[in-house]
């Protein structure tokens, strides 16, 4: 019941958090593509940047902070993190949906991130990371709450590094159209694909790992 607990409010705050940063995009999509949102990226001022990744700064820590004043051990916290990470970026996607009707698809391209430089790909790239995170954070947390420690070993390591990494190079690989905001090249989605692959091992290890130390 702890565990659920934990999970309920960590994701009520992340479900009104995303409707908060959806908000502000909605703004900004009316400043920036009145017609309608759609890649190449358009050239925004230097303050708004400067605003922008401030946000993304702010937000980071705000999750990040929710994990750490309800999770108990470090790694409850890290888990918690992940959930609210998760939660927040599904339900930004469903209020853009809910107020303007946008993705039409899963498939529509959008701007990701802005550090180090802008991340771009298609709506179910950061929706299925999400998944993954929820998961993940949603068995570790109830491990630790059962008192159960968890400790990641070297293949966990190594699957959600490289997972990771091939993930985030397919949302920044293409400089040409972050950079010098032109038309992006296809995206890659066997890089996802195998980051994918990865995480779900990393997460069968996981679950492996708690129900091995629950018997």
């Amino acid at each position: 019941m702890k565990a659920t607990r934990s999970i309920l409010w960590v994701s009520l705050f992340s479900i009104a958090f995303a409707f908060v940063e959806a908000s502000v995009v909605v703004y900004l999509r009316a400043i920036y593509y009145p017609e309608g949102f759609a890649l190449p990226l358009k050239a925004i001022s230097n303050f708004h940047l400067a605003v922008e990744l401030a946000r993304e700064v702010a937000t980071m820590i705000m999750l990040a902070t929710v994990g750490i004043l309800v999770g108990r051990t470090r790694w409850e916290k890290v888990s918690l993190f992940l959930i609210a990470f998760g939660m927040w970026d599904i339900f930004y996607y469903v209020w853009l949906k809910v107020v303007l009707n946008w993705p039409a698809s899963v498939f529509d391209w959008d701007i990701l991130f802005l550090i180090p430089v802008p991340w771009i790909g298609p709506v179910i790239a950061p929706i299925l990371v999400s998944l993954c995170m929820i998961i993940g954070g949603t068995i570790v947390v109830r491990m630790e709450q059962r008192g159960v420690e968890f400790h990641p070993t070297t293949p966990m390591w190594l699957l959600t590094i490289v997972g990771s990494l091939s993930i985030l190079f397919s949302f920044m690989y293409d400089l040409d159209a972050t950079l010098r905001t032109l038309p992006p090249r296809p995206y890659p989605y066997p890089l996802l694909w195998l980051g994918m692959i990865c995480y779900l091992g990393a997460l069968y290890r996981v679950y492996s790992l708690g129900k091995k130390k629950e018997d």
